[in-house]
Formats: C-alpha cells, structure tokens, sequence
C-alpha cells in the first residue's frame, strides 16, 4: 500500500508540474497576445493621428483654392475686357481729328474712362513702364534699340499696356527697351 501511497505522490507531483507548466505557457501566449496588442493599438494611434493631419492639409488646401477661386473670380472677363481697352485707346489716339470725330472721341473717352474705374475698383492696375527699369516679371521685350541719353534697359516705348489683377500679372507690358 506504501507503494501505491508514492505512485499517487509521484503522480500527483507530476500533475502538478504540468499544470504549472500550463499556467506559464498560458500566461506567456497572454503577454504575447498583450505585447501584439498594444503595438497594433500604437499603430492604430500613428495612423489616425497621420489621418487627422492629411485631413487638415487637405482642407487647408481646399480652402486656400476656394479663396483664390473667389479672389480671382473675374479673372477670365478682365482678360477678355483688355482687347477692348486696347481698341478705345486706340480710336482715342487717332491722328486726323475732324470735328465730328471729336464729338464721337469724347463720348468714346467717358466709356473707356468709366471702363478702367470699374476696372481700377475691381483691382485691375497698369503695370506702369515707360522710364522704368525693365522687370522681366512685368515687361515683355519685343525689341531694343539704342538711345545714348537713357540708362541701360530702361523703357523706351510701350507698344501695349499690361495690367495686374489684385497684384497677379494678368498680361506683361509689350515694351521696347534700351540697349
């Protein structure tokens, strides 16, 4: 009997380091499962938090296109204005003036003139050049010629106006510079 009394204890002891072993590998599956866990949780977090600063790079984008769509909304009609601009002065600059032509003239100058305010009010500028100092950003250079008493690139004539729109080059000055 003393020896079924030891095979119980060697049984028992042996059990008892099975279920121990059991409890370890079932507590390190538990870390391992935790550990996997919290780094997809950290994951999770950077990619919400890239998410969220994507999300308001794009709205800061779409808003600052919907500003200069509204800023530069007339944009398209002030450009398709600038021929007819070109046509008054034109007709106003005419050489041979009869007396009837200056009574049509003046009534052409009072058009042209409320035309460049309603232009002027909306932000529409002429890009002064005459004189000034030739700015490639400003200027368009259809030729040169060389005068001694004027400075090196300077304007010499303006073959045709430019304008900016709310400081944007809406067309360059076609000007004729120093050499």
């Amino acid at each position: 009997m003393k020896e079924e009394v030891m095979d119980n204890n060697v049984v028992d002891e042996s059990n008892t380091s099975k279920e121990s072993a059991n409890k370890k590998e079932k507590k390190h599956k538990k870390n391992k499962e935790i550990e996997s866990l919290l780094e997809k949780v950290s994951i999770l977090e950077e990619e919400t938090l890239r998410a969220k600063a994507d999300l308001i790079n794009y709205r800061k984008r779409k808003d600052e296109e919907v500003q200069n769509l509204l800023k530069f909304a007339d944009e398209d009609l002030i450009i398709s204005l600038l021929p007819v601009l070109d046509n008054f002065e034109r007709a106003l600059n005419v050489e041979n003036k009869s007396e009837e032509l200056i009574k049509y003239l003046e009534g052409f100058s009072m058009i042209y003139q409320n035309i460049k305010d309603i232009l002027k009010n909306r932000g529409v500028l002429e890009i002064e050049a005459l004189g000034k100092k030739f700015d490639p950003t400003l200027h368009h250079s259809i030729s040169s010629r060389k005068e001694e008493n004027k400075e090196e690139e300077e304007v010499l004539e303006v073959y045709q106006k430019g304008y900016t729109y709310k400081g944007k080059v809406l067309r360059p000055a076609m000007v004729i510079i120093n050499e």
